[in-house]
């Protein structure tokens, strides 16, 4: 007899990774509750930040920006989490340690392909530069802009190869979400639901990026989540109008997700025919207004993509400070060990 189709059900598939975190009759004493609910009741709030309130705001580079914005000040959130829990690196599993560390790396990849994207795109500003200053009115000036403008659709067109391999780790980050066994440490299963959060929704927003600089051909990666959480239903919510979002906008034949730069490439594409086989004197008028607005579409671009680009270093070195901070500690937790057992040797000895 077949087996009854199961209905879908919104969890992750790999089962339930608090199991181990918070069991059934777990006991966490009131001040280490009041953390762990303050800290998801926080990231509730971040997560709905990330849902524009209007429709129209929606992956533009300075709701992108934001949300790089609300990514630095979660992961800074974990950071002061864990000095509250007063729980120090000498006293983390070593498959924590494994975990974190593996985690911060990849991200880190992730970072750095998303700084050469928008260093691509901000190039592709030079093109436009270059076409813009010679449209003024000679019919060879009018051929060097048509060269720079086809340098432009060439450039914004191309793959980056260090983008393309982010879908890859965020398969691995995913895949990772299933935490370690926590074993007689109530600080310790603290601290990991809200690491759980903490991924959660990096890989969501760095999922969101990719697709976004990655064209119509990538989709957004559908996290399954607990419903444990605070924060769930709050994820669940920015997650499926976000993903319906781009598909939508994808669906429509565009080549970007990325509305700024959809704007001044419609901006190119009708200005680009006036000066294909030069232009008649009624039409001067007209290229001009065209060849404005490209001007003020195109710096608009230029200017959010900068200020992007900051908003991406602060997280990277986040990250950094981070792993610089946890491989700090457990060098000195090695030396103070080391010296510890040295004394123990030598106390031994003298003892003899």
């Amino acid at each position: 007899m077949s087996r009854p189709q199961e209905p879908h059900r919104p969890f992750l598939p790999f089962g339930n990774p608090f199991k181990f975190i918070l069991p059934k009759g777990s006991y966490l004493s009131p001040k280490l509750l009041a953390l762990l609910n303050a800290f998801e009741e926080s990231l509730t709030k971040r997560v709905k930040s990330l849902k524009p309130g209007d429709k129209e705001d929606i992956l533009t580079l300075s709701w992108l920006t934001q949300a790089m914005s609300t990514l630095c000040a979660i992961h800074t959130d974990v950071k002061t989490l864990i000095t509250e829990l007063g729980l120090p690196v000498c006293d983390w599993d070593e498959k924590w340690i494994d975990v974190y560390l593996d985690n911060s790396v990849k991200l880190l990849d992730i970072c750095i392909a998303f700084s050469s994207d928008i260093s691509r795109l901000n190039q592709g500003h030079l093109y436009l530069q270059c076409g813009l200053r010679n449209l003024d009115g000679t019919s060879n000036q009018f051929m060097k802009a048509r060269s720079s403008l086809d340098g432009w659709e060439q450039h914004i067109n191309s793959k980056n190869p260090r983008l393309e391999n982010c879908f890859a780790i965020l398969d691995s980050l995913t895949e990772s979400l299933n935490l370690p066994k926590i074993k007689n440490s109530a600080k310790g299963k603290v601290l990991m639901r809200a690491m759980y959060g903490v991924r959660v929704v990096t890989v969501f927003i760095f999922s969101m990026f990719a697709v976004t600089f990655s064209g119509p051909t990538k989709e957004l990666k559908d996290l399954q989540v607990l419903e444990t959480c605070l924060w769930t239903e709050a994820f669940v919510d920015v997650r499926d109008f976000i993903s319906e979002e781009i598909r939508s906008i994808y669906s429509s034949g565009r080549i970007t997700a990325l509305k700024e730069l959809e704007v001044v490439d419609a901006s190119v594409k009708k200005l680009y025919p006036l000066i294909q086989d030069g232009v008649d004197p009624d039409e001067a008028k007209h290229l001009q207004l065209l060849t404005s607005l490209l001007i003020e579409k195109a710096e608009e671009l230029s200017g959010g993509l900068d200020l992007l680009a900051k908003e991406a270093d602060r997280f990277f070195h986040i990250l950094l400070s981070g792993r610089d901070s946890l491989l700090c500690n457990l060098r000195i937790g090695s030396t103070v060990s080391n010296s510890a057992q040295t004394n123990n040797n030598f106390e031994r000895k003298e003892v003899r």
